[in-house]
């Protein structure tokens, strides 16, 4: 009897009345969802299913997040789907919640593009325990192979001969000096996780290449952000963001061949590179239970993109603001040649007496602004940030470009001024200069990078003039990904 009366009060509910029931379900979720917590940072309105998504251009994500600052104040919230994030601006704030408040802060986020990228091991998106024991052995690794070493430095001097060699095969003309730039950064990062470097025209790595800077635009964009916003729904739709997993998987296959090819001629006692010092790591007794193949593969994988993608895109910067500004150029050929000269290559002893050149190196760092809203952070417990409560599991972004932008901090903010970083004609260092980030979680390759973007640049410099193509005017656009990078542009290298 009960069974037939349900029957008939099924039949009688029209599907107009169902979908009704469940979207006023959905709302009433959402609404839930969207309520702030007391004494939250304020944001702006947030829309229903969607949060704030159509309040971010995702083409220029740091212009909004700038923009709204100025309604917003220095913390402000946002929230993407079910995801939620406080967004700290300001030198003062910045380093308080990642230097002072480090701690609360230290965690990375974990979505379900993540999950699906990265997992929970390797670097980069890995937390507690298994960042720390990952974080202290690469960069013990790291140092062992060279980092810090007179010995990386002459790989670095011995990689620009390469690329000059690259560039000085162009004769003059025309070319986009992306893969040559890129391939050249990657070889280091390579010597000391492959063990090996890649010859420019090995069709094979330029594929790699190809592909790490397809993922990075992907994983950087609006397609990315909606899987994560609705994952339950995004997964079953075709996309970008299904390119953006096929990338990643063709990447790890590259990764998995190299270390399947080290253990064949894996020897313990003479280990060459990265890969074999994990293994190593990895068949002790008493190993770490972090330490297995995902996270090598992950934590190879890691290094290698931080390793290429950061400064291959600032070196890419650099040839077009000289391009674009000549005068700065001749500055720079100038101070090379009164220490330098012609008939030895740049070594990093001569740094300090050449102030010109560090200035526009890190003049260069800091108006590129290429990672401007930082790598997510994690609240790691409830805290207080400028007096509001941000709760636990909260993501935070610390926005360097209010930082490296701030009208407070640089005398001529959105000029490109060498200026900012002298005194009395001698290099001066300055407090807002973060483009590592800062902390704990702050770039594990900084010593790397720094090193690589000096020998790089002044080698570059040194043997050629760099100029925009006759009738062609350059642009500064640019595009977002993991780092935000100059559209493709050519230029013409003349020898000196």
């Amino acid at each position: 009897m009960l069974l037939q009366l349900l029957s008939v009060l099924w039949e009688a509910l029209s599907l107009q009345v169902i979908l009704v029931f469940l979207a006023t379900f959905l709302l009433v979720a959402d609404y839930k969802k969207q309520i702030r917590p007391r004494n939250y940072p304020p944001g702006p309105m947030l829309l229903p299913l969607l949060g704030n998504m159509l309040h971010v251009d995702f083409k220029k994500p740091h212009i909004s997040l700038q923009k709204l600052t100025e309604k917003y104040g220095n913390v402000y919230s946002l929230q993407v789907g079910s995801m939620r994030f406080v967004v700290v601006n300001g030198l003062h704030l910045v380093k308080e919640a990642l230097v002072h408040q480090g701690e609360n802060f230290v965690d990375r986020p974990s979505s379900p593009g993540i999950q699906g990228i990265y997992g929970s091991s390797g670097l980069v998106f890995s937390n507690g325990l298994i960042w720390k024991q990952q974080r202290r052995f690469a960069l013990s690794t790291l140092r062992n192979f060279g980092m810090g070493k007179r010995s990386l430095e002459e790989r670095i001097q011995e990689e620009s001969r390469y690329l000059n060699e690259a560039i000085e095969a162009e004769k003059g003309q025309p070319f986009d000096p992306h893969f040559q730039i890129n391939n050249a950064v990657s070889n280091i990062i390579c010597s000391i996780t492959f063990g090996d470097r890649f010859d420019y025209h090995d069709s094979r790595f330029h594929n790699l290449l190809h592909l790490f800077d397809e993922a990075s635009h992907l994983q950087g964009s609006f397609w990315s952000m909606l899987y994560d916003a609705f994952p339950t729904v995004m997964k079953h739709l075709p996309g970008p963001h299904q390119t953006l997993f096929k990338k990643w998987g063709q990447l790890k296959s590259f990764v998995r061949e190299i270390i399947e090819k080290h253990k064949e001629d894996w020897n313990p006692s003479e280990p060459r590179d990265f890969i074999d010092a994990y293994l190593n790591e990895m068949a002790k007794e008493d190993a770490p239970s972090s330490f297995h193949e995902e996270s090598l593969l992950q934590s190879t994988l890691d290094l290698f993109f931080a390793g290429t993608e950061t400064t291959s895109t600032t070196l890419r910067w650099a040839l077009l603001y000289m391009a674009i500004y000549p005068e700065i150029q001749a500055k720079v050929q100038a101070e090379i040649d009164s220490v330098i000269g012609q008939s030895r290559q740049p070594a990093m002893d001569d740094r300090d007496s050449m102030p010109y050149t560090n200035a526009v190196i890190h003049e260069i760092q800091r108006i590129s602004n290429i990672v401007p809203a930082n790598v997510p952070r994690m609240t790691t417990k409830d805290t207080t940030l400028a007096g509001f409560h941000i709760p636990k599991g909260t993501i935070m972004l610390a926005n360097l470009t209010s930082v490296l932008f701030d009208k407070d901090e640089w005398e001529t903010p959105n000029e490109f001024n060498p200026g900012h970083f002298l005194k009395n004609d001698q290099f001066m260092k300055r407090e807002a200069f973060l483009p590592f980030s800062a902390g704990k979680r702050a770039c594990l390759g900084e010593q790397l990078a720094r090193t690589e973007l000096f020998l790089f640049f002044t080698a570059l410099i040194q043997k050629f003039t760099f100029q925009a193509p006759k009738n062609e005017t350059l642009s500064r656009e640019y595009r977002m990904g993991l780092a935000l990078s100059p559209l493709p542009y050519r230029i013409c290298a003349f020898s000196r």
